[in-house]
């Protein structure tokens, strides 16, 4: 059984360098490991042509880097909203704007740290075009005025949101909004230092901290926090004081990721920022810890 290994990227000063001494070196790498590069997807390009990589296009302009939501990324991505749309014609309104936030929310969230906001506006464009579509095929007989007040609403400054009112968990009454993609606030990738390594030990904890700011905009990463936190106590693995919003926290891997160690809750722990840089400098041994 052929096993690839995953999806990466490799860059070099020149075609020749990247031809003759970076491929074979990998492909020796791998070899040891039982895996090697899929001729397929393995491909030498300029960046100025630019290439596809995890749903981004990467690309200088005049010199420029950019990176933006591929081509095939933006299609693919469409037709999943477009079927969803068309596969429920009859469903009310709230049905399916509920289908299609989190759809929309995680595709926006995942671009965020490009640059994306020209992929938004189409993409609002082609969205809210299906939708036109899919009110006013629903009543036939009714004019364009009657359709846009049932299914469409100003909000502050903007006007044709898509909506419907619904109740509220107290009872009240409410808006509930289709997701609105160009409102997704863009969050620029912080760079990497050139010399890091994943497998160097030294710098463990520079790993973990930058797992930890990419991470902390997802509502699932923020829920395990949560959890580690309840389940401390709310204090620090090493020292036992309080964790606050003035204190900070690190989390922080039990077995390190380079050893093995996995992203389960069981795994980590919560740290003061200075107690993590402890941890790491004196290679400090940390145990879970458990309530009485």
């Amino acid at each position: 059984m052929v096993r690839y290994a995953d999806d990466f990227v490799i860059t070099g000063d020149s075609r020749e360098l990247l031809e003759q001494e970076v491929r074979p070196w990998v492909e020796e790498f791998l070899a040891v490991r039982g895996l090697q590069l899929s001729e397929e997807k393995t491909r030498i390009t300029h960046i100025d042509q630019g290439f596809d990589f995890l749903g981004w296009n990467f690309r200088t302009y005049s010199g420029k880097l950019l990176i933006k939501p591929s081509r095939k990324n933006v299609q693919t991505f469409y037709r999943k909203v477009a079927d969803t749309i068309s596969g429920n014609k009859a469903v009310k309104q709230e049905d399916l704007i509920r289908l299609l936030n989190p759809m929309l929310r995680g595709w926006a969230q995942y671009h965020s740290p490009v640059v994306a906001k020209q992929a938004y506006s189409r993409m609002e464009h082609l969205v809210f075009q299906r939708l036109w579509r899919w009110s006013k095929r629903r009543h036939p007989q009714k004019n364009t005025e009657w359709v846009r007040g049932k299914y469409f609403h100003a909000v502050g400054g903007r006007s044709w949101v898509f909506g419907a009112t619904v109740a509220r968990d107290d009872g009240s009454r409410g808006l509930l909004e289709l997701y609105q993609l160009n409102g997704t606030v863009i969050r620029r990738h912080k760079k990497i230092k050139g010399d890091f390594n994943p497998f160097d030990p030294t710098l463990e904890q520079y790993g973990e901290q930058l797992r930890q700011e990419r991470l902390w905009d997802s509502m699932r990463y923020r829920k395990q926090w949560a959890k580690l936190y309840m389940s401390q106590g709310g204090l620090c693995a090493h020292c036992g004081c309080a964790l606050t919003d003035e204190t900070g926290w690190h989390d922080h891997h039990l077995e390190y990721r380079m050893h093995g160690g996995t992203d389960a809750l069981a795994n980590r722990v919560l740290l003061h920022p200075h107690c993590h840089q402890q941890v790491h400098a004196g290679n400090l041994a940390v145990t879970k810890p458990v309530l009485s």
